[in-house]
């Protein structure tokens, strides 16, 4: 939630009525009361430049975050140009596109029923391909 100044000074303002009017009534004196106002007013004034930066800081993280968010993936290609460890990007150029491209729909959330009609085979052929990358990947993470 955005940090709203006039919210939090009204806050203030009320807090320190309260206790100016209690410190009145105990006998304290105007000129320490009003050094103790001065000194809360620069606290205040801290602690409001804190949280007014911590709020540019996060909409700011939040942009950079938007921006860095990384491309689709929507062909086999795509999908082995984002593989940034080597020795898997061995491993899987030398898996047949068509296990590659079962694994990119998995990813891309369809159901094994949906991958083998959209590719034209039985799922048991998408469960067994799926059965051997899974043993490749097994080797190569050992």
């Amino acid at each position: 939630m955005a940090y709203n100044k006039a919210r939090e000074e009204k806050k203030w303002r009320l807090w320190k009525e309260a206790e100016e009017k209690q410190l009145r009534s105990l006998g304290v004196s105007e000129d320490t009361i009003e050094q103790l106002r001065v000194h809360d007013w620069a606290i205040f004034n801290s602690d409001r430049r804190y949280y007014q930066r911590m709020q540019e800081t996060g909409t700011y993280l939040e942009e950079v975050a938007e921006d860095t968010t990384p491309p689709e993936i929507k062909t086999v290609e795509d999908f082995l140009n984002n593989i940034e460890n080597q020795q898997l990007y061995q491993v899987l150029i030398m898996v047949d596109r068509l296990t590659l491209h079962i694994a990119l729909m998995k990813i891309q959330g369809y159901s094994t029923r949906e991958i083998a009609a959209y590719l034209g085979i039985t799922e048991k052929a998408v469960y067994r391909r799926m059965d051997r990358l899974k043993e490749k990947l097994k080797k190569f993470f050992e």
